[in-house]
């Protein structure tokens, strides 16, 4: 045992592997012999109970001893072991280092030799024609300097001359395959200085289509197209070359055909080269373009297109579908807003000729998607012309607020008479539903009435609830027959239009409440022919709305509930009202600064105050009779007198309240005054000429007291300026008299006072004056 470990420390320098794996032999050969020592003086013990305990301590102190051995050998072990790793692994770094420089070299100088392979290829492709090869060759040499860039150690010089090239060679390729697209599409276009603006514009346009092989073979049609475009494709440049091309071809052929029914495309075939579209002009008198001449110019381009330069599949998509989609979505509006708009019907009676343009709309798409330029199953331009309904209401209730508009904004002055008996025509609704058996049920009750005859002897009046007699607008008129006339049109469309209408037809109505009061305001100010035209428009609009919207509900597809206009007859009563009103002042204003010119009437003994005054006076005199010759025959009857009358009361006030804040009036001021007083009581009731007929006026004329408050007023202060203190007491008749009526006792004392001296006679007369 003691040798053993003195042999293990003894080699304690640097041990060779052979000899530390020959120790740990012998060493675990040791360990198993003390462990069957043990294990036997164990069972000695335990088992055969045989003792031993010396023998025990002499296996202990050889147990200790052979672990301080292994202890010692472990140590030692690790020492060596780590050490000779260490420089393993720092050899082996530096192998592993020296390995991926060689590869990195390797990698390069073979993606140099794939360029110049790609390289050469490229220029042997390129002179052949063979350009699909030429843009793939292109592509590798490319990959294999991206490839070069992605290294940092690569020398910066030799990446830049690499890149220089591959740009050179790109530009070259894209450059022939310009010059190859050039020749198979040749386009001849007007002059840049020529606005595009007419038919003679657009005649010079021309595309020639060439075939894309060598002239006269024949057996090889389109050689070159499916290589020239799968080259554009590989370099992505197809796509801006269609997309150029489609803008030209929308701008200069397209977009004409569509605009214009004179022009229509030519197609010219050549055997060997191809075929020529050009545009050519031909008479017509339509103003806008047919659905079906457009669908059939249109696909005469797209087709010979089709057959000459884009029947060719790139990566499983058509050329034809990349053209379709660059120019449908503008191709398809302009054929909507130039064509199809113009193309709805103008009434309801047409709609059912319009599934033929439903029909052509449709071939239309079908076509073009048999030749790839469109895809997909329903479309702006098919949604379009199946939604007619809707289109041809929007449009008619366009045209319908256009035209109202228009009657709103013309001239008021030319006016039509309406008289009681005045009906709007309103065209034969059809019978609602039931409207048989209504009608029987109707006509066995109104037997039943018959023969029972419960008649009221007494009848109402045929003018009952009937506009007085007047004049309004001839464009007025008009526009309550565009309103029945849409109505009307409402009643045989479908019940998505009829609600449409119905609406357009209502803000009709509330257009007119906008527009007309302030389109027209200033001249409804300004001339009081126009403001009493206008009340009347108001009235006579508002009187059939009442009525309007109950002989049209059985017909129209609306809700219970719908106010249909009766609820707009108020505004429009009030909206005339306003206007008349706004005139009456204007009038009143003039007819009062024309009075206070008269010098509050006071020394009228005074020549020239006389003179202003009576100047004053004959002026309103004037303006009434003015006004009264401006409204004849315009306004009805009553409201006639009713505004006149105002107006007369208005100046008869302002004259009476004058004379009542005199102080001091003279004999000749108060036999001045009372003339005053006179020419308005002898020529006021003249200013009453509602009729054209002076005959019929009389009767008005007559009956001035009803229609101006002050007319007695007037002329009970006309009789005191004349009258004695005796006669004005009389006429007083202690609080009973006509005086009395007229005037309060203060304001009669007043009088007395400036009329009369302060004498005893007018004491006593003033003790009179009390009710």
């Amino acid at each position: 045992m003691s040798s053993f470990v003195t042999e293990v420390l003894a080699s304690s320098g640097k041990l060779e592997k052979d000899d530390l794996a020959c120790k740990i032999s012998k060493l675990s050969r040791k360990v198993e012999e003390t462990k069957e020592e043990v294990t036997d003086m164990i069972n000695k013990k335990y088992i055969e109970f045989i003792p031993s305990m010396e023998g025990a301590e002499e296996l202990l102190d050889q147990v200790e001893s052979v672990s301080k051995d292994i202890d010692l050998l472990k140590s030692c072990i690790e020492n060596e072991v780590q050490q000779n790793l260490h420089d393993a692994v720092t050899e082996y770094a530096k192998l592993k280092q020296q390995l991926e420089k060689n590869t990195v070299v390797i990698d390069l100088l073979q993606h140099l030799q794939e360029f110049d392979t790609a390289k050469e290829e490229y220029h042997r492709a390129l002179q052949e024609k063979n350009y699909v090869v030429a843009a793939k060759q292109h592509g590798k040499a490319r990959a294999s300097v991206d490839a070069l860039k992605a290294w940092k150690d690569t020398e910066l010089p030799l990446i830049r001359a690499l890149s220089s090239e591959i740009t050179i060679q790109r530009e070259n390729l894209i450059y022939h395959l310009g010059e190859e697209w050039q020749k198979l599409a040749v386009w001849k276009l007007p002059s840049t200085k020529t606005e595009l603006t007419s038919v003679k514009s657009f005649l010079k346009t021309a595309l020639h289509l060439n075939r894309g092989g060598p002239k006269g073979d024949e057996s090889v049609p389109h050689a070159l197209l499916p290589s020239i475009l799968q080259a554009l494709s590989i370099q992505g440049e197809l796509h801006k070359k269609i997309k150029l091309f489609g803008q030209v071809l929308f701008k200069y052929m397209l977009k004409p055909l569509i605009l214009y029914p004179s022009l229509v495309v030519e197609v010219s075939r050549q055997p060997e080269q191809g075929a020529v579209l050009s545009l050519q002009c031909t008479e017509t008198k339509e103003e806008h373009p047919d659905p079906s001449q457009v669908y059939t110019k249109v696909l005469t381009v797209l087709k010979t297109l089709h057959e000459h330069l884009f029947d060719v599949s790139i990566d499983e998509k058509k050329v034809s579908e990349i053209l379709g989609g660059l120019i449908w979505e503008e191709m398809s509006e302009c054929i909507i807003r130039e064509c199809l708009v113009h193309s709805i019907p103008a009434n309801s009676n047409q709609l059912a000729e319009y599934s033929e343009v439903i029909k052509q709309t449709e071939d239309f798409e079908s076509s073009l998607k048999e030749m790839g330029y469109l895809t997909g199953d329903s479309t702006d331009l098919l949604k379009y012309a199946r939604n007619v309904n809707c289109h041809f209401a929007s449009k008619k209730c366009q045209d319908v607020i256009v035209a109202a508009r228009k009657l709103m904004t013309s001239e008021m002055h030319n006016t039509v008479k309406i008289t009681p008996g005045y009906k709007l025509s309103i065209p034969k609704l059809p019978s609602p539903s039931g409207g048989e058996k209504e009608k029987k049920e109707s006509s066995k009750k109104s037997a039943h009435y018959d023969q029972q005859s419960l008649e009221n002897e007494k009848q109402l009046s045929p003018s009952t609830l009937s506009l007085p007699e007047c004049r309004i607008s001839e464009s007025v008129q008009q526009l309550m027959e565009l309103a029945i006339q849409t109505l009307s049109e409402a009643v045989g469309s479908s019940p998505q239009c009829a609600v449409q209408l119905f609406y357009t037809v209502r803000n009709i109505f509330h257009l007119f409440y906008d527009v007309v009061p302030t389109y027209h305001k200033d001249n409804f100010l300004k001339l009081p022919h126009l403001a009493a035209v206008q009340h009347n428009n108001c009235m006579f609009i508002a009187h059939h709305l009442l009525t309007l919207g109950f002989q049209f509900k059985p017909h129209l597809p609306l809700k219970d509930g719908v106010a249909y206009f009766v609820d707009l007859v108020p505004g429009f009563r009030r909206l005339g009202a306003r206007c008349f009103v706004a005139q009456m002042n204007v009038q009143k204003a003039e007819m009062l600064e024309r009075l206070s010119t008269a010098r509050n009437f006071s020394n009228l003994d005074d020549e020239d105050n006389y003179s202003v005054a009576s100047k004053a006076v004959r002026q309103v005199i004037h303006q009434l009779r003015r006004l009264g010759k401006v409204w004849q025959d315009v306004l009805p009857v009553n409201i006639y007198c009713k505004a006149i009358g105002t107006l007369l009361n208005t100046a008869i006030s302002e004259l009476i309240n004058k004379i009542m804040m005199l102080e001091d009036i003279s004999n000749v001021d108060g036999e001045r005054l009372r003339t005053l007083c006179q020419t308005i009581i002898e020529e006021g009731p003249l200013v009453f000429n509602p009729l054209p007929d002076e005959n019929k006026n009389k009767k008005y004329q007559e009956e001035v007291p009803v229609y101006v408050k002050k007319w007695m007023t007037l002329k009970e202060i006309s009789m005191v300026l004349n009258a004695n203190l005796q006669e004005i007491v009389d006429r007083w008749a202690e609080g009973k008299g006509p005086l009395a009526v007229e005037f309060s006792c203060n304001e009669m004392k007043s009088l007395i006072r400036a009329l009369f001296k302060n004498t005893e006679r007018r004491a006593a007369a003033l003790a009179k004056i009390v009710k």
